[in-house]
């Protein structure tokens, strides 16, 4: 019954060609849609009732295979009884496989709560660049929580990936503080973070990038200095709008 559920259960959704990307094989594909018919949902709670679900979610947690992990945490837990897991995904957050733990705590994200807070502040310093970059995701959903001085532990992250994030998504989310931190994030090692964060500086600190642009014209990374000097010369063919004057009241 458990391998059925699980297998309608992709045919049903679609997942063994979109959601896991390269998780199920052409060959798997076509096992499936010769062995099952497409199932709703519906059809597949009215068929299974909520303690056999949660028990094989729970079976499934513990499969070998990663991709069942997953898939378990996709429908089981975060689609279909999302008052439930909240302590199976906890547990769930230290497997070993850093894709399913990155997929355990966006659906934790999803729930909200006291409870995820910590945990974003935790898996910020998680040993997977993905874990650490899902986590940041759901620190930025919650613009409010932003505590900038818990990002500054990733201006020395390993991964350039998870650096450029932190630059790009400041300048969407004008937070409190941030200035520093994409000045120091302007200098970075990597040429793809210093542009992201000059970027990110010119949105939202348009006055104080000036300066940092200029000092660009002379980065050690050729295309970013090509960047920097169509930027500028943007700018200087459109200098600010000026302030219309208020009109003087009639005495």
């Amino acid at each position: 019954m458990a391998d059925r559920f699980r297998l309608a259960y992709l045919k049903s959704t679609g997942l063994e060609s979109s959601d896991l990307g390269e998780s199920f094989s052409p060959r798997d594909s076509v096992r499936m849609t010769n062995s099952f018919s497409p199932v709703s949902e519906r059809d597949l709670s009215n068929t299974f009732s909520t303690e056999a679900i949660l028990k094989q979610a729970k079976a499934d947690l513990k499969n070998p295979d990663s991709r069942v992990r997953i898939l378990a945490i996709k429908y089981y837990l975060e689609k279909t009884y999302p008052s439930i897991p909240l302590s199976v995904l906890q547990e769930i957050l230290s497997d070993r496989d850093p894709g399913v733990r990155a997929e355990a705590l966006q659906s934790l994200i999803k729930f909200r709560g006291a409870i995820i807070s910590p945990l974003l502040k935790k898996y910020l310093k998680d040993s997977d660049p993905r874990v650490r970059m899902t986590a940041l995701r759901g620190m930025f959903q919650d613009q409010k929580k932003i505590d900038p001085n818990i990002l500054l532990q990733c201006l020395s992250d390993e991964s350039a990936w998870v650096r450029r994030k932190v630059a790009t998504l400041l300048g969407w989310a004008q937070i409190d503080g941030a200035l520093p931190i994409l000045v120091e994030l302007s200098r970075d090692s990597d040429p793809m973070v210093r542009r992201a964060a000059l970027f990110s500086l010119m949105t939202i600190y348009p006055d104080e990038s000036q300066d940092r642009l200029i000092d660009a014209l002379t980065d050690s990374d050729e295309s970013l200095r090509e960047w920097v000097k169509i930027i500028l010369e943007k700018m200087a063919a459109s200098p600010p709008k000026r302030k219309k004057p208020s009109l003087m009241k009639r005495g």
